[in-house]
């Protein structure tokens, strides 16, 4: 009896020795900190735009706030000649995230690219504005004033040719008869106008883009008004172009060009975009940053200041992705 007694014992031994092993492996867990394993991880990349445009400079801050807030995240910049080749990148799986343009988002729709309807927007980020630049004695004063002129149009693969060619058309001109088209980007046009290689140039970016603002500090330079006229011509269709709208560059914008003038001319959304491929906690992460760092990045990229909580979901023509949604359900009052 003593021998069987002392069988029971040494089993309600293990069993509680059991039972507080599991108690103490679940207080372990619940005192660590949470969420470890929802982290995100891996390879990021992120195509950005070319050397000295406001892409660029965006995502060159943005790499360093991501690494701190995703630190099991490598993250990768790319540079591009813009918005087109941003979405295809994106689209067909050579990044996970970028900035592209309104416009050159409904294109990319409209048109069928490969991967077009796995696209999905996580911020409106700022506007862009058309920069029609010439030197400051030219006689350009008006975009149909470009006829027979060598301009710079932006490259193949950027937001700027596309809507360089959308306005000089709504200007009554043929893009590649009516101008001497020079697909160069923003890297090469200050230099290039200033050693009389070019009449005017194409930019659309944000304000202000560093190297127009460098070029104004050291060459004459004016904006040419892009008036009212053009946008309503661009805005007749209801297809891609609906995404441009009239706006003022502020006088201050490049004070040396501008001489106290605010100059009308054309702007177009940015958006953050990436893919349904794209994880959600990665995804959340990283819209996060991005409203996070408005401010910080702002100070030094001025177009960052212009992000803005209360409209940054209005990704049209791109469905939020639901990593973006989860965000904003986070942070809604």
């Amino acid at each position: 009896m003593f021998h069987a007694l002392s069988r029971f014992g040494r089993r309600r031994t293990l069993q509680t020795g059991a039972v507080l092993a599991v108690v103490l492996g679940l207080l372990v867990w619940w005192l660590q900190p949470q969420g470890d394993e929802g982290d995100p991880s891996g390879p990021l990349t992120f195509s950005t735009g070319v050397p000295s445009g406001v892409y660029q400079r965006y995502g060159e801050r943005l790499e360093g706030a991501l690494a701190k807030d995703m630190p099991e995240v490598s993250i990768r910049l790319r540079t591009s000649e813009g918005s087109q080749q941003n979405l295809a990148r994106v689209a067909t799986g050579e990044a996970d995230f970028t900035i592209a343009t309104a416009d050159a988002v409904a294109t990319y729709l409209r048109d069928g690219r490969p991967g077009a309807q796995r696209l999905r927007g996580c911020v409106r980020l700022y506007d862009d504005y058309v920069q029609l630049v010439v030197p400051r004695d030219s006689d350009i004063q008006k975009a149909s004033d470009l006829r027979g002129k060598r301009v710079g149009v932006g490259q193949e693969g950027s937001g700027v040719r596309l809507v360089a060619d959308r306005l000089l058309t709504a200007a009554g001109l043929d893009p590649a008869e009516d101008i001497t088209p020079v697909p160069v980007g923003i890297d090469t046009m200050p230099v290039r106008l200033t050693q009389g290689r070019l009449d005017a140039f194409f930019w659309s970016g944000g304000l202000p883009t560093a190297a127009v603002q460098e070029l104004s500090e050291r060459f004459e330079i004016r904006l040419v008004p892009l008036e009212a006229g053009l946008v309503a011509k661009l805005q007749a269709s209801t297809g891609p172009t609906r995404f441009y709208r009239s706006a003022m560059m502020p006088a201050d914008a490049y004070p040396q060009a501008q001489q106290g003038q605010a100059v009308p001319t054309v702007a177009v959304a940015n958006l953050l975009v990436t893919t349904d491929r794209t994880d959600a906690a990665m995804t959340e992460a990283f819209t996060r940053t991005v409203i996070n760092t408005r401010d910080r990045i702002g100070r030094e990229v001025h177009s960052a200041q212009l992000v803005d909580l209360r409209t940054a979901i209005y990704t049209d023509p791109l469905d939020v992705h639901d990593g973006a949604k989860d965000y904003y359900r986070s942070v809604k009052p």
